[in-house]
């Protein structure tokens, strides 16, 4: 950490391009594929009293990002990246309360601009930073809305890339809507929330798209099914189609900033009896536990 300093003192610092840097000072290039072409993977780490929850986790899901749209990256910059999360960690003072770390990785700059990829020696350019963060436990208490609207996005959502233009489109309507969030669909079955995963209820059992370039599968849905399988839950991974949103018991979303979040009205019809169900209330309290917290 010998590039941050007392200056910095006041302000976020963040590692960008190779530097720990304040925010201020970090600035994209113009020549960067990650700003042209939406050329990168990115990951959102959720830290507990300055623990990285699920760490291992979340960073396979980067290598396979990494791996998949051919982003070389070092092997020690690699492992660096494990000491960097911890040390912005401690550099923006987050070793209590809650908070998350973002990364992202891209192909790096490349001059003039082509569409296709620059030499494979070509530096990735990756950015690094910590944010506090407070979770919204009232309205996971409570209940949201959410809407259904049309899954816009590629083939490949299995891919976390910063490709997010139909991810925020949908989440604007569903701020325009008053609405927690937005639950998407493809050919008349529900995929994914615009920015988390999504499971019903129905007689007993949670159900959940499954695996497959349709749906990016979260880390925290990871989570949900040890905790179903440990509280005698039972979990079918199979297309659940949107005619049936209506008459579910209940719906929840899941993930890394939603946690488990229960839907209590869905495009302003009431879910079941209007409250949280029975089996979201164990999810809650399951990931609490798995997340160290009281």
């Amino acid at each position: 950490m010998s590039d941050s300093d007392s200056s910095r003192s006041d302000s976020t610092v963040v590692y960008f391009a190779g530097r720990f840097k304040s925010r201020e000072e970090a600035c994209v290039s113009i020549d960067d594929r990650g700003f042209l072409f939406g050329d990168g993977i990115y990951e959102v780490i959720r830290v507990v009293e300055g623990r990285l929850f699920r760490r291992n986790a979340h960073l396979a899901r980067v290598d396979k990002g990494l791996q998949d749209l051919g982003i070389r990256l070092a092997d020690r910059e690699r492992i660096r990246i494990q000491d960097i999360l911890d040390d912005l960690i401690r550099e923006n003072r987050l070793e209590s309360g809650q908070a998350t770390l973002y990364l992202q990785i891209t192909r790096g700059t490349s001059h003039p601009r082509k569409h296709f990829h620059p030499p494979p020696d070509t530096p990735p350019t990756i950015l690094i930073s910590a944010t506090p963060f407070k979770p919204n436990y009232d309205l996971q208490k409570n209940g949201a809305n959410a809407i259904t609207v049309p899954d816009l996005r590629w083939a490949r959502c299995d891919l976390k890339t910063v490709n997010l233009l139909p991810n925020t489109m949908a989440a604007q309507q569903a701020k325009e809507r008053g609405a927690f969030g937005a639950i998407m669909v493809r050919n008349g079955v529900i995929t994914e929330g615009s920015n988390n995963n999504v499971f019903v209820v129905m007689d007993g059992t949670l159900y959940t798209h499954p695996d497959s370039p349709h749906i990016l599968s979260g880390i925290t849905r990871e989570v949900v099914f040890e905790i179903a399988d440990e509280a005698g839950i039972p979990v079918e991974q199979e297309p659940v189609p949107e005619k049936v949103l209506p008459d579910v018991d209940e719906i929840i979303m899941t993930g890394t900033t939603t946690d488990i979040q229960p839907i209590t009205r869905l495009n302003d019809r009431v879910i079941a009896n209007g409250h949280p169900g029975t089996i979201v209330k164990v999810l809650q309290t399951g990931l609490k536990q798995k997340m160290g917290i009281r």
